[in-house]
């Protein structure tokens, strides 16, 4: 039970103390990339360019200001001729 004498030497405590150091810093490290990617896939899933229709994007344009209201017209009536 006693095979390393009176306890740890100065080794043993600053091995023991680097161990502590390393496993915080990858703990850390690991919930900051899941948070992370969490996170950008979140953002990416609600922008991704195919979830949103022709007719949501262009409406999308007018509201920010891109387009004016002629346009957005102009550009409702040839979707709305193109759609099968």
């Amino acid at each position: 039970m006693f095979w390393y004498g009176n306890g740890m030497s100065g080794w043993g405590y600053g091995l023991m103390g680097f161990g502590m150091i390393v496993f915080w810093v990858l703990l850390i490290a690991l919930l900051v990339g899941v948070f992370r990617h969490n996170w950008s896939h979140h953002e990416f899933s609600e922008r991704r360019p195919g979830s949103l229709t022709a007719d949501q994007l262009l409406a999308e344009r007018f509201a920010r200001g891109e387009i004016d209201q002629q346009e957005y017209t102009d550009r409702q009536a040839v979707l709305r001729a193109h759609v099968r």
